[in-house]
């Protein structure tokens, strides 16, 4: 029982890593919560004396939006709006890094209106550099007042305009048809109508409404807001959820979940499996039914994990185990509707399952039956039929159950009938029934 509590927690912790591994990967390149960037923090000012009309706080909320548009980010987006109207400030920036939205058009369209008739200037700047916004989001840029882009970011591959035309305009101008199609850049930021800013200082110092003021830093003179300036991202809890749903996460979720629960069922471990198992598919659930998800394809990932333990049990890799790899694969390319995972995640996902499956989960079934009042001395004499051919290695079934099987005659084919002469280990040593 120790040996067996103690190989669970070890799968567990390799499981843990790189659950931990694959989800700072999918991170990278996003900044972590609290940190900022240079430009953020030259922007930080006193507050200053600016223009500002009666009744108003100088002061310009720049707001993180990193991720798919879903119901979490709407929200949090819409309160951020009706707040800094009811406070009355500056500008809200949306430092936005969208690959697009898992909401309806009409939720779209309710916050681009929110965001066009909000009386305190709601900007849009996609950066940093690598940053980008296609899709809704980019749709969303355009009507920003302004919207702009980092050097190195996009916005565009826009699609078909959701919003409409009669109240929005044609979205981008002269450059509509290219960011319909294509990705508008640093260069062509003016001919989308859109501001060009290296950094988010630089965005924020152009708003109208904005004061500055004039540094000198190593002998070089240069403008910084003196409008005090406050960053804002989504809570803590909010921050997770807005995670899980997002595609590699809520996918890798679901079938890491799933894994540790058969995992858990063959091995007869101590529950943590299970428990953890459970967690993990309750959390991917989660993000599956927030994100464009197909249901049958969902049911192919559930449907194949039993087919890959249908080998397990005998130790052997066989037809089950391919066509458990056919339904996997065929689950995890069809899973989205509209959106498509990273060629990262699905590797990583794959290797991971035959890793499990293939070495991980026999050898836990092996430990499992090999203790000495469960040995296969007892089947010595008993008769059985070859299922799949021994030829030295295959299988035979002996009183309704699978066993990994090897013969030292020649080879054994499905049908024919063998007795048990010998047991290594789970191992039968079978050979042919003479007549």
């Amino acid at each position: 029982m120790r040996r067996r509590r103690l190989s669970t927690l070890g799968l567990l912790a390799v499981l843990a890593g790189i659950m931990a591994g694959l989800l700072g990967s999918l991170a990278a390149g996003q900044p972590p919560a609290g940190a900022r960037s240079e430009a953020e923090e030259t922007s930080q000012g006193a507050a200053g004396t600016g223009d500002q009309p009666p009744g108003t706080t100088s002061l310009v909320e720049v707001v993180e939006v990193s991720g798919l548009f879903d119901p979490i980010l709407v929200d949090f987006v819409r309160g951020r709006i009706d707040e800094a109207n009811e406070r009355g400030l500056t500008a809200l920036v949306l430092r936005l890094n969208s690959p697009g939205s898992v909401v309806s058009q009409e939720e779209i369209i309710d916050l681009a209106r929110l965001m066009k008739d909000s009386p305190v200037p709601v900007a849009v700047w996609v950066g940093p550099s690598s940053a980008e916004a296609r899709g809704a989001s980019a749709q969303l840029v355009a009507v920003a007042r302004p919207g702009g882009i980092a050097s190195g970011a996009a916005v565009g591959k826009a699609g078909e305009q959701v919003l409409p035309r009669e109240e929005f305009g044609v979205l981008f101008g002269d450059a509509a048809n290219r960011a319909r199609d294509a990705f508008v850049r640093f260069d062509d930021a003016a001919g989308a109508g859109l501001v060009g800013a290296a950094t988010l200082g630089d965005f924020i110092i152009n708003l109208e409404g904005v004061a500055t003021k004039s540094v000198e830093v190593d002998g070089v003179t240069r403008r910084e807001p003196a409008t005090t300036v406050r960053f804002v991202q989504l809570p803590l809890t909010k921050e997770l959820m807005h995670t899980v749903a997002s595609p590699s996460v809520a996918y890798l979720l679901f079938v890491i979940g799933v894994g540790l629960i058969v995992f858990e069922l063959f091995t007869a471990g101590i529950g943590i499996a299970g428990i953890v198992g459970a967690a993990f598919v309750v959390l991917g659930s989660f993000g599956l039914a927030v994100l464009p998800a197909r249901w049958w394809a969902v049911a192919l990932l559930l449907l194949s994990f039993p087919v890959f333990g249908i080998d397990v049990q005998t130790g052997v890799p066989r037809r089950a185990t391919l066509a458990g790899l056919v339904l996997f694969l065929l689950g995890t390319f069809t899973l989205y509707q509209g959106v498509t995972l990273s060629w990262v995640t699905v590797v990583s996902a794959v290797v991971l399952l035959l890793v499990v499956y293939l070495r991980g989960m026999p050898a836990m079934v092996r430990s499992r039956f090999s203790a000495v009042d469960l040995g296969r001395d007892w089947l010595v004499g008993e008769e059985g039929t070859v299922t799949s051919d021994v030829a030295p290695k295959g299988t035979v079934a002996v009183r309704a159950a699978q066993w990994p099987a090897t013969t030292a005659e020649g080879p054994l084919t499905v049908g024919d009938r063998v007795t048990v002469v010998g047991a290594k280990g789970h191992i039968l040593e079978v050979s042919a029934v003479t007549e």
